[in-house]
């Protein structure tokens, strides 16, 4: 069956973007995109409840559940080959952005 011109050139205009999503540099920057965004989420963690001072104890047990069951799913015991891997290794990103950001934090309000 031939293509029609329309569907050569959606294929043609459609492959470099295919392509493109899988090159390894392309993963780079969307796991420092995702980074910041952990970073940008552990500002607001500190910086929301903080305003009111009551909430220190209840925001640090959500964040420990967070990193805890992220942690579960990112190194589980045993060895499983996961469809949802990718998910998994974004949250982690964010994960690792949140815990980069409240060190930063703490930095700052030591100095």
């Amino acid at each position: 069956m031939h293509q029609t011109n329309l569907a050569k050139f959606v294929k043609n205009l459609l492959n470099p973007i295919h392509h493109a999503r899988k090159t390894n540099i392309n993963a780079l920057s969307l796991s420092i995109l995702y980074m910041l965004l952990g970073f940008f989420t552990s500002t607001t963690l500190s910086t929301i409840p903080g305003q009111t001072g009551d909430w220190g104890i209840i925001g640090a047990a959500i964040i420990v559940t967070f990193y805890e069951r992220i942690s579960q799913y990112t190194y589980p015991i045993s060895f499983k080959t996961n469809l949802h891997q990718n998910a998994i290794n974004r949250l982690n990103y964010i994960k690792i952005g949140i815990l980069y950001g409240l060190f930063v934090d703490a930095f700052k309000l030591g100095s």
